[in-house]
């Protein structure tokens, strides 16, 4: 079996050009920003806008992505969608461009689903892609789609594709969850993120395999070092460091709160462009969110990037 990922992802932030397409030069060099903060690229997750990107467009960019020589093994991309045949698609084809793992939403179209619903759209998308490469980390956030991921489901999968179904990412905020699942889980090899680098110490503690954070797009090396040195003498402080940037931007809508920080330290205004139905930042927000910031110290050293 492989081992499951481990570390701090970043749902990779998607800029999008005049005419609302991704914008291929910035979405390189951002990411070539993180990882060379030793980060991994969660493309596609929700702070990605990927529910608004068509399977067409978020396959362009993946291999655009690779094409300039990110690596692909610090991809874990998004490949749920609400149709089983998008679902299916987008993963075969993160198998075969050689991602370790895929992020996987549950469908989120119809709602109050069974678990039998929800564990046959899973094992279809299993049972069709049907590649022993394929590792699966299920996707869970219920305040989005409405459709729960239930520690009897993960368990379900995880006796059926063992070899296959490898770590979850739990998005709902609920410690308690994530608390359960790493405890009923992470010892038979199961990863689980919790979304919030808030919870990275105590998850750690327990067994916890990193977090996949928003906040990873703008405090990389924090989380980073948070990552490494949680149990240090250094821990407390980090924790609290990166607890601080993660508030304020919690502040503001998080996707245009961050993609207007980019565009600050870019010095590149288009950066803050978000697909509709999203609005950018306001003026008067924004200016908030800098002066917070500022207060805090906060840094993205080596932005803009190249």
């Amino acid at each position: 079996m492989t081992a499951p990922l481990r570390g701090v992802y970043a749902p990779v932030l998607t800029p999008f050009d005049a005419h609302l397409a991704p914008d291929v030069a910035r979405f390189i060099a951002h990411c070539r920003w993180l990882v060379r903060h030793q980060v991994g690229l969660a493309i596609f997750g929700t702070n990605s806008e990927a529910a608004s990107m068509s399977v067409g467009e978020r396959i362009a960019l993946t291999d655009q992505l690779l094409d300039a020589g990110i690596p692909a093994a610090s991809l874990m991309p998004g490949t749920g969608a609400c149709a089983l045949s998008d679902a299916v698609a987008l993963t075969r084809h993160a198998v075969a461009r050689g991602a370790p793992g895929v992020l996987m939403l549950p469908p989120f179209y119809f709602k109050n689903v069974s678990d039998d619903g929800v564990f046959a759209y899973y094992a279809e998308v299993i049972e069709r892609v049907g590649s022993d490469a394929l590792g699966i980390y299920l996707y869970h956030i219920p305040q989005f789609t409405q459709v729960p991921i239930s520690l009897a489901l993960i368990e379900r999968l995880l006796e059926r594709y063992p070899d296959t179904v490898r770590g979850a990412k739990d998005s709902s905020g609920d410690w308690a969850n994530s608390k359960a699942m790493i405890e009923r889980f992470a010892g038979d090899g199961f990863a689980v993120f919790p979304a919030s680098e808030s919870l990275l110490s105590r998850s750690q503690a327990i067994g916890g395999a990193g977090c996949i954070s928003a906040t990873v797009n703008m405090n990389p090396a924090g989380i980073r070092a948070l990552f490494e040195g949680w149990n240090t003498g250094r821990g407390e402080a980090l924790q609290a460091s990166a607890d601080a940037i993660r508030k304020t931007f919690e502040a503001a809508p998080m996707i245009p709160a961050m993609k207007r920080v980019v565009a600050e330290f870019a010095r590149d205004p288009d950066w803050g462009r978000v697909r509709p139905p999203l609005c950018a930042l306001d003026a008067a927000s924004a200016g908030s969110l800098l002066a917070a910031l500022r207060e805090a110290g906060f840094d993205m050293p080596g932005y803009p990037a190249g």
